[in-house]
């Protein structure tokens, strides 16, 4: 058995130990010491690296009762080797996961609604909740979760013993019966929890709740604590500071200056659209009526610009066929006529012409991978 060192301090950085194997595995090593302060990955949380000697620790898991290190190197057996976990990450994980207990537990106690999912990653700390609770709620509990951190309460962990278990009020996703250790947070939570924590509240820094997500029976929030939050938070300020300089608006005033672009934008867009839907009319009236096909390369026209166009020319022709895009990225395409079913033309010209599309008798879109000039010359031969 490990003896796990970051149940006896869960801030220890370096320690020394003992190889007891060394297992080579699909190119990487497998090794295991005597002790270790590498917290294997498990209950969401994800697994310390780090080195041990000369060799990386690329990760770390638990089978059975050891804790092997994932290692880009090998080390003797019974040779001594100085451990250094990587403690910036692992100080992270701790400000994150301690305050996710935060939050769990002042939702448990105004809702009685149990952490049914945890997992910290590279999007940051998800947590389902099994029981809904709206944005203002969520709001109230990050205020009270950040004065926790400002009250610097303490955090302590234990293992009760088997019998005392019955009379403890815990948060737990299983039902244990030993081996039971418990985080407890002054005053706010006590929850069965396998990984390291810090010691105090204050060392968190910060919480923050970013978005949550109503899912079935419950809602998933997203959170970030302590320096993750606060890079999150550095790169939000820049990124305001930006639009900010661009917009000539205060930073604090950029909210409501993107909403009037918007509405500008919006009020453009209506009468662009007004303007070509007018050119396209032009462009149609002038058109003489034929029984054959009419051919329409355009650019930069959408989906709704080529409907508009084709509907328009339906009326002159037996099939009105418009094509926008280039030979390197595609056509998209939209066919109408009065007086054909364009459900078959439309299948024989996207076997041809390598497309995709479908739609009515009279109306068909879609996209084709074939230059302009295998487009015309299909369109020749109709």
């Amino acid at each position: 058995m490990t003896q796990r060192l970051y149940y006896e301090d869960s801030h220890i950085r370096e320690f020394d130990g003992v190889v007891r194997s060394c297992d080579e595995k699909d190119g990487r090593f497998e090794i295991v010491l005597d002790k270790t302060a590498f917290f294997p990955e498990g209950g969401g949380n994800p697994a310390d690296t780090g080195t041990l000697g000369s060799v990386n620790v690329l990760h770390t898991f638990e089978r059975g009762d050891e804790v092997i290190h994932r290692c880009d190197g090998a080390l003797e057996i019974g040779a001594a080797v100085h451990g250094k976990i990587d403690w910036e990450k692992r100080f992270s994980n701790m400000q994150n996961h301690t305050a996710e207990h935060i939050v769990s537990g002042i939702v448990h106690r105004r809702h009685g609604y149990a952490n049914v999912g945890f997992h910290m990653g590279a999007e940051g700390v998800i947590v389902d909740f099994d029981g809904f609770v709206d944005d203002m709620e969520l709001s109230d509990i990050e205020r009270e979760a950040n004065e926790v951190v400002w009250r610097n309460v303490a955090v302590t962990e234990s293992f009760p013993a088997p019998e005392e278990l019955p009379g403890l009020e815990y948060r737990s996703k299983l039902d244990l019966t030993q081996n039971v250790r418990l985080v407890t947070i002054e005053g706010v939570d006590v929850c069965a929890c396998c990984a390291p924590h810090v010691k105090r509240t204050g060392e968190i820094g910060v919480i923050k709740i970013f978005e949550s997500i109503r899912r079935k029976n419950g809602v998933r929030i997203r959170m970030l604590a302590g320096s993750r939050a606060y890079e999150d938070w550095v790169e939000k300020a820049r990124s305001v500071s930006r639009i900010s300089a661009l917009l000539s608006a205060k930073p604090e005033d950029v909210a409501d200056a993107v909403e009037r672009l918007l509405c500008e934008r919006d009020s453009l867009n209506y009468r662009l659209g007004g303007l070509k839907r007018r050119i396209i009319q032009s462009e149609v009236d002038i058109i003489e009526k034929t029984d054959e096909n009419l051919l329409f390369f355009e650019q930069d026209f959408d989906a709704k610009d080529l409907q508009l166009l084709v509907n328009a020319a339906k009326e002159r022709c037996a099939v009105a066929a418009a094509f926008s895009g280039d030979d390197g990225a595609g056509y998209r395409y939209a066919l109408a006529s009065k007086i054909v079913d364009l459900r078959e033309t439309a299948k024989d010209m996207n076997r041809a012409l390598n497309g995709r599309g479908g739609g009515r008798p009279e109306l068909v879109t879609g996209t084709v991978s074939a230059a302009k000039g295998e487009i015309e010359g299909y369109w020749r031969q109709k």
